[in-house]
């Protein structure tokens, strides 16, 4: 239960897909300009990466290793068409919305990645929630930019204006803007975990010293 919950808690933390691993960043960059807009992206990406996860874990010993990648991306882009015929068919103003960045899913480099160094080579209940995290994770990454950017660049969140008079920065919602908010957001993970891991050295040198308080 407890290498489950690792696997969970990894990819929204230190192996966060955008702010930990740098991966997957086109789409990032494309459709955070509304939260709306990110929370559909993260949860099509979540989709694909459970679906392919399962699928490739539970085939893993009858792909033959040299078609692997082939194979790999075959799975995938079955579930990326599924995934853009049901927002075709129930969300049809989100799939235009996002455009090509859905089929682009295939390709995304999180994906594939997830496949290849995790799903290919454990187990399908920890590969679930491999995906899962990094699904979850990708998730969040992309509605805390789509927030900053749409709250400074267009006064509103989720397409509801804030109250008051909000005099909207223009370049937040360009593409500046989301390089901008992306450079800024992962400068304050970055320092997060080197504040994290400088409490950790303190604590175990405090413990040598045969103090077991840690800071």
């Amino acid at each position: 239960m407890k290498r489950l919950i690792k696997e969970f808690t990894k990819g929204i933390t230190i192996e966060n897909p955008t702010f930990g691993l740098v991966l997957g960043l086109c789409p990032t960059l494309a459709v955070s300009t509304t939260v709306i807009n990110a929370l559909g992206m993260g949860i099509a990406a979540t989709f694909v990466l459970i679906g392919s996860n399962i699928i490739i874990s539970a085939a893993r010993h009858f792909i033959p290793g040299r078609i692997r990648l082939p194979v790999f991306i075959v799975i995938i882009a079955t579930f990326v068409t599924i995934c853009e015929l049901l927002m075709k068919a129930y969300f049809p103003a989100l799939n235009k919305a996002l455009g090509i960045f859905v089929p682009l899913i295939v390709v995304n480099c999180i994906i594939l990645a997830r496949a290849e160094a995790f799903a290919s080579r454990n187990p399908l209940l920890p590969s679930f929630f491999d995906a899962l995290g990094m699904g979850f994770g990708f998730t969040a990454a992309l509605t805390i930019i789509a927030l900053v950017r749409e709250i400074l660049g267009a006064g509103s969140v989720a397409g509801i204006k804030l109250i008051g008079h909000w005099e909207p920065i223009t370049v937040m919602v360009l593409a500046p803007g989301a390089l901008l908010t992306l450079g800024l957001l992962m400068a304050f993970t970055n320092l997060l975990k080197i504040k994290r891991s400088k409490g950790k050295h303190s604590g175990i040198e405090r413990k040598a010293g045969g103090c077991s308080v840690w800071r």
